[in-house]
């Protein structure tokens, strides 16, 4: 008769680890919409689609990778575009090359938002996350970011190079 294996319980020091980084992965994105609710009017996923268009050719994306690079459903990702929208701030369009896929591009008041907003929202980043770590620290953070995110999603093609 086969005994269940004992669950690998983490040691004292991986618990507090582990601790620090569900405080940062809970806290951030709190401190980072708030900043951006507060100077700007919108909130932290509303910026990164935004930002992550304004860094394409053509400011455009397919809905569907949009929706990998910002790790929202599909149907999330629509309804926020749609908000988007209302502000002129993107536009959506079947994609002439397939038209089983639609297009979501930032229009130029788009741009003119990400251009104004980034400032604050590069701030509060280089505050909360850059300030407090040295240069070296910096570079460990970068690295354990990357394993942990290969580790979570070994095949995620958003998986930044080393």
């Amino acid at each position: 008769m086969e005994t269940p294996e004992q669950p690998h319980w983490l040691s004292d020091d991986e618990t507090e680890t582990w601790h620090a980084l569900a405080g940062v992965l809970i806290r951030l994105p709190g401190a980072l919409d708030a900043q951006l609710q507060r100077d700007a009017g919108i909130s932290h996923v509303e910026y990164q689609v935004m930002a992550m268009l304004s860094r394409t050719a053509e400011r455009t994306l397919r809905m569907s990778e949009l929706a990998g690079y910002t790790g929202s459903s599909l149907s999330r990702l629509s309804h926020l575009v749609k908000r988007l929208e209302r502000n002129d701030w993107v536009r959506r369009a079947p994609d002439p090359d397939d038209g089983r896929y639609t297009l979501a591009t930032l229009t130029e008041s788009g741009w003119d938002k990400v251009v104004a907003t980034a400032p604050g929202h590069a701030e509060a980043v280089r505050r909360f996350v850059f300030d407090p770590l040295t240069k070296a620290q910096q570079r460990q953070l970068r690295d354990i970011g990357r394993r942990v995110w290969g580790a979570v999603e070994p095949h995620d093609h958003c998986l930044p190079p080393r």
